[in-house]
């Protein structure tokens, strides 16, 4: 299985504040259904929540949770990173591949077993209550990079960002 972290920093590597995303760029929400689509996905329940639709379309939708009596349409609740992983074999393939899409606490508990980072650094510094923790150049190494900018619709630059783990 391929597990992949897919999330939108801030110059300080800022993600959120208040279970808010902090910005508004369509090329980027754009850029994550595309590569999302089709796979599963793995989100805390505070994620989950923020999602002003409910469960995202044509994916798999993994919520982990500490609430046993938690359910929402079309998800599937879990209650560690282990049993989210056994349920995307068991509903997917073992070769599949999985996003995991946040929240915070979420990426911590995965970085460490994941295989690839698609981040978009978002060329702005803001004040939030998350952070996603810094990619360590022994670690990881850059692969691609491609800059957006600001325009009508985003209103920030943009650099899309795929780093692999060293092994």
């Amino acid at each position: 299985m391929k597990i992949n972290i897919i999330v939108s920093v801030s110059e300080n590597w800022v993600i959120g504040k208040d279970n808010k995303l902090l910005w508004k760029l369509s090329n980027d929400l754009k850029r994550f259904k595309k590569i999302t689509i089709g796979k599963p996905v793995i989100m805390g329940q505070k994620t989950f929540e923020s999602l002003p639709n409910g469960a995202l379309p044509e994916r798999v939708n993994i919520v982990l949770t500490f609430d046993k009596n938690f359910n929402a349409p079309n998800i599937i609740p879990v209650f560690s990173i282990e049993e989210a992983l056994d349920k995307v074999i068991e509903c997917c393939s073992r070769d599949s591949e999985v996003f995991i899409i946040g929240g915070g606490m979420v990426y911590k508990q995965f970085l460490d077993i994941s295989d690839t980072v698609y981040l978009t650094t978002v060329h702005t510094v803001v004040e939030g209550d998350t952070k996603f923790p810094e990619l360590l150049k022994e670690q990881w190494e850059l692969i691609s990079e491609e800059f957006k900018e600001k325009d009508n619709k985003n209103e920030y630059d943009q650099t899309y960002k795929i780093y692999n783990r060293k092994y």
